[in-house]
């Protein structure tokens, strides 16, 4: 989608949205779920995920669509937007523990005893492969983009964007300050725990980025982010009023930072934004 940044009420320049809230199961993760089921060897008993939520709805759908048993771990925070579209799928939902990490480890534990095939949400080859088809598709859609900016949780889609415009335009990573887990990983010259909060955190709060993507990130991601849930939550609110997009606070997390001023386009800077899925609950139209 094409927007100009003075629809939101920020100085003139070229944007572009690219709706990946649009996509299979409500997020960008239908594509790395389904470079995995298409890629691999699955088992009789099925497959696996460990999933702040999305990860889990796409694993779900695409676990639907190619007739395989798929069991899927969410924490206590997942939303209950994503539940519903896991059990809608056709997935056994587990609900276990906190966080995301909480939720990895007892997958990990249960795929020890059963057999499944694992399906994580970013530290895996194909799962990169898959994200990084937004970037192919984003070159052809808006081939003269400058930069992009991806918002970070495990950096699955950031790695697999990065990995394919490799350095041909600026990628840039946004991060809720509850959440930094690129920056602490940058900062210590490895994937380390980091702080999992906030309002994002069903969706950007896995505790640390994945071995995979990281030395991606260090060699293309010009820089990181930071920002506040409060810059999150009107980033939502103006997604709405403007052009009547209903994101998730992860969704909207990359447009935040242009929003707060935290990331400040130069003149004639041509700026891509990813909207990276919309599974909430926030808006009842009943009312």
């Amino acid at each position: 989608m094409e927007i100009d940044g003075a629809d939101f009420g920020l100085p003139s320049f070229q944007m572009c949205l690219k709706l990946e809230l649009f996509q299979h199961s409500g997020s960008f993760k239908a594509r790395g779920a389904f470079a995995n089921l298409l890629m691999r060897a699955i088992p009789p008993v099925g497959v696996a995920a460990a999933s702040g939520g999305n990860h889990g709805a796409a694993v779900a759908y695409a676990a639907m669509k190619t007739h395989v048993p798929a069991k899927i771990f969410v924490p206590v925070v997942s939303s209950p937007a994503k539940m519903a579209r896991i059990r809608e799928y056709g997935a056994e939902l587990v609900v276990a523990g906190e966080r995301y990490a909480d939720a990895l480890a007892e997958s990990e534990r249960w795929i020890a005893r059963a057999g499944a095939l694992a399906i994580h949400a970013f530290d895996q080859e194909e799962t990169l492969l898959g994200q990084g088809t937004v970037g192919l598709e984003l070159e052809d859609q808006a081939p003269d983009l400058d930069t992009l900016l991806v918002a970070v949780g495990g950096g699955g889609l950031i790695g697999g964007i990065a990995a394919w415009y490799a350095g041909k335009i600026a990628v840039v990573a946004v991060e809720p300050e509850a959440a930094p887990t690129l920056t602490r990983a940058l900062e210590a010259g490895r994937p380390v725990d980091a702080e999992a909060g906030g309002i994002a955190a069903d969706s950007l709060a896995p505790r640390r980025v994945g071995e995979l993507m990281f030395p991606i990130a260090r060699r293309y991601v010009n820089r990181v982010v930071l920002i506040t849930d409060d810059a999150i939550q009107k980033a939502q609110e103006a997604l709405w009023t403007v052009v009547r997009i209903v994101a998730e606070p992860g969704g909207a997390a990359a447009l935040a930072a242009v929003l707060s001023g935290q990331y400040r386009p130069k003149p004639n800077e041509r700026v891509g934004v990813l909207v990276s899925g919309g599974n909430t609950t926030a808006v009842d139209f009943r009312r």
